[in-house]
């Protein structure tokens, strides 16, 4: 194994690996750290793990029992994977986990920030993270209801969560040929953790290359644009898909503007909803097999959404308390997921990333095929082993008719 990914969640992980899948690596999604030795053809290896928004010691101890197996199969090179929006709070998790993952590698090397995904809007210009022509801080992530993301400057929203003094490369370094150079004077003046701007395919091609012999990197999955051909790859199609015929099922728990915006499509364009009110959950009025009895008698696609606007998940979260508001449904939706799959659904279509991670767990996984894309940043997957194909999709992903092009793609 050449390159090892530490993935804050399990929609991003699959981001990752098809960036490297279809860079020309031979790439494994692993849903949780392996006990045993990988498969001696896996090039690139991507642990899933459901750290994003667990208390930072937990996310520090899974990341480096990751770390330290990626390690043990060879890796040269260990890639942390967080939000292409920075989910994160001022308390952590992803300056915490940066911090443990250098000291374990004894990192002297200036460690690039970078979230960029340009496909999906993200791109970073002068520190500051951008959703298309909006900062972060002023598009719908400033009403996330875990992660809000108030400031769009990554420099200073990072130095919240780490003492390790936050540089910066700005885009006309970057254009301007001088990259490695500018990370390691930003290093050598103490400010090891840097910022690297990007606003287009091309400039994390050229910040990979800057990077070249570096140990540790971080960011989205478009900081791995440049890395196969590093390693001597050229892009190539995924291996040939076989899908799941028979019943699907698409799960939502995301309560961002796009997949709202999706599960309305869904509804307006002939799809069968079931909208379940999360009061209704807290208060155990509606359970997983009624759900799933409901989802098998569908003829069209079958859609369960816990998809509410943030201020009402805000509303019930001080009612009920947040952690379990989060924890009534995540474990909703994971034994929706296991009852589906063991009455016969061969296809699931996940939408969030607390959602996904909730139902990869619950239904037990080892590891994931990746198969070709099905938007920008969502692969489909095959279940090694199984007769299951998954999509798993960030609440901000996906085109406006996702749920029926994953169910036709999985297919």
């Amino acid at each position: 194994m050449k390159i090892g990914v530490i993935g804050d969640d399990f929609t991003g992980s699959s981001d990752i690996a098809l960036t490297l899948a279809q860079g020309g690596m031979q790439t494994t999604q692993y849903v949780r750290t392996p006990e045993g030795a990988c498969d001696p053809s896996v090039e690139a290896g991507v642990i899933s793990l459901k750290s994003r928004s667990c208390p930072v010691q937990e996310a520090v101890d899974q990341s480096l029992e990751a770390l330290h197996w990626l390690k043990a199969q060879g890796c040269e090179l260990i890639i942390f994977k967080y939000c292409s929006t920075f989910d994160s709070t001022k308390q952590g998790n992803i300056g915490p986990v940066i911090d443990a993952l250098v000291n374990a590698l004894q990192c002297t090397d200036p460690v690039i920030v970078c979230p960029a995904f340009p496909a999906t809007g993200r791109t970073i210009y002068q520190g500051h993270l951008f959703v298309f022509d909006t900062l972060l801080s002023d598009s719908s992530l400033r009403n996330h209801p875990i992660t809000p993301m108030t400031d769009s400057d990554l420099r200073r929203w990072l130095a919240h969560q780490t003492a390790t003094p936050v540089g910066h490369v700005p885009l006309s370094a970057l254009r301007a040929g001088e990259a490695r150079a500018t990370l390691l004077s930003e290093a050598a003046a103490g400010r090891r953790y840097v910022v690297c701007d990007a606003v287009d395919d091309n400039d994390l091609i050229v910040l990979a290359n800057a990077a070249k012999g570096f140990g540790l990197l971080t960011g989205g999955s478009g900081i791995a644009i440049g890395l196969p051909a590093l390693y001597g790859k050229q892009a190539a199609d995924v291996p040939a898909w076989s899908g799941q015929p028979g019943n699907a099922l698409a799960l939502s728990g995301s309560c961002s503007v796009t997949t709202l915006a999706q599960v309305d499509h869904h509804c307006q364009s002939g799809g069968a909803h079931k909208a379940i009110a999360i009061d209704e959950l807290l208060n155990g009025q509606v359970t997983p097999e009624q759900v799933v009895e409901w989802a098998l008698a569908q003829q069209a696609l079958p859609l369960v959404s816990t998809s509410d606007s943030p201020d009402n998940v805000k509303s019930l979260q001080a009612k009920f308390g947040a952690d379990h508001t989060a924890n009534t449904i995540e474990q909703f939706f994971g034994e929706v997921a296991r009852l589906a799959v063991s009455s016969g659904i061969g296809r699931l279509i996940c939408a969030g990333g607390e959602t996904s991670g909730a139902i990869v767990q619950a239904l037990d996984l080892e590891a994931l095929n990746i198969g070709p894309m099905i938007d920008p940043g969502v692969p489909a997957l095959n279940v090694s082993g199984q007769n299951l194909a998954l999509a798993l999709k960030s609440g901000n992903f996906g085109s406006e008719d996702f749920f029926a092009k994953a169910n036709k793609m999985l297919a």
